[in-house]
């Protein structure tokens, strides 16, 4: 029995999520990272997941009682509208195009999904960061002392969205819910020799020092350490703007 066992991970859930990558024009990183996160709050919030009795109810339930799982794969030409085609939640954000599907068994993906790639999906970032969107907005910042891909980054952003989803302040989060759940990814510098600190509402032009993003922080993950990272690693935190 492998020591990270845990009889009530087994199986194992995920909720995959399907990012558009054609080879002509890919998304940026960033934009990915925050479509993903919109992704998945819009489908735990959607009425088929949060209402009982919905088709995605009883699914999500069984889901979020187990460890969190996601996995990121990428679709290009014909496989994207196969994907879409598929009961879910896309989300087209600032040139990227994310799909988040009702989790389930990692044993029982849908053919569709299954034949999709899952690793080696690593973007450029964009040339400029993008500006924050008008309040209220969630802010994620990814570690800057982890080196991560962006299917990682991007399942890491949904993390992060779906525990202040969860564990926010009730007003704070149903403001932003009910502003489509916009997320602004901030660029982040390693405390490493930093000096001083930056307010996260400049961070649309400079990177934020670590240190600064955590104080910030309602919620923080830690990953269980199947890809990339050790288990335990602190890979993304998030808190909500709301003016």
């Amino acid at each position: 029995m492998r020591p990270d066992y845990d009889p009530h991970d087994d199986p194992p859930w995920a909720m995959q999520l399907v990012v558009r990558a054609e080879k002509a024009g890919p998304p940026a990183h960033g934009a990915v990272c925050e479509a993903a996160a919109t992704a998945v709050v819009r489908l735990l919030t959607d009425p088929r997941a949060a209402e009982p009795g919905g088709e995605w109810h009883d699914a999500v339930r069984e889901w979020e009682a187990r460890r969190i799982r996601k996995v990121t794969r990428r679709a290009r030409g014909v496989r994207w509208p196969e994907a879409e085609a598929l009961p879910g939640v896309t989300v087209d954000h600032a040139g990227a195009q994310v799909r988040a599907f009702p989790p389930g068994p990692v044993s029982d993906v849908p053919s569709v999904l299954a034949k999709l790639q899952v690793a080696g999906l690593d973007l450029a970032e964009a040339e400029e960061p993008g500006p924050p969107p008008e309040p209220p907005y969630a802010v994620i910042a990814i570690n800057p002392d982890v080196t991560i891909t962006t299917g990682k980054a991007a399942a890491q952003c949904g993390h992060a969205a779906q525990l202040l989803l969860r564990q926010g302040r009730r007003k704070d989060v149903a403001a932003w819910v009910d502003g489509g759940a916009r997320v602004h990814l901030i660029p982040t510098e390693s405390d490493r020799g930093v000096r001083g600190v930056v307010p996260p509402r400049e961070a649309a032009t400079r990177d934020v020092p670590w240190r600064k993003c955590v104080k910030e922080a309602t919620v923080a993950v830690r990953d269980g350490g199947f890809t990339e990272v050790p288990p335990g690693t602190m890979t993304a935190i998030a808190w909500i703007v709301r003016k």
